[in-house]
């Protein structure tokens, strides 16, 4: 493992190679619901643009997403997966703040915001 994946907890990722999905166990206790729409929402991303998604919380707690795909992969389009990322954030931005929440208050302990 490389040192800046050290700061990392994987939420999710799939993966247009290998046809698969994986969510953490750390996370089995997310709603079925929830689960349901992050399998999904990765999979039709990696449909679209190729290559590989994943959802990672950083030390603060934040919910990123990353994508990228094997170096020879000549139709994957950076650009147009940052697109999508961004359209994704927006599309799901209620649900990608539910879990930030959730992490934040049963992993990291912090206290529930005011505005929940």
């Amino acid at each position: 493992m490389s040192e800046e994946n050290q700061d990392r907890i994987v939420l999710c990722a799939a993966s247009a190679y290998t046809k698969k999905y994986f969510l953490n166990p750390l996370f089995s206790g997310l709603p079925e619901p929830v689960q349901r729409e992050l399998n999904i929402t990765a999979v039709v991303f990696t449909e679209r643009v190729g290559g590989i998604i994943t959802f990672f919380f950083d030390t603060g707690g934040n919910l990123l997403i990353e994508t990228g795909a094997s170096e020879f992969d000549a139709a994957y389009d950076d650009i147009g997966a940052d697109l999508e990322v961004k359209s994704l954030r927006s599309e799901k931005a209620e649900l990608l703040e539910s879990i930030e929440t959730y992490f934040k208050v049963v992993a990291l302990h912090q206290p529930l915001p005011e505005d929940v």
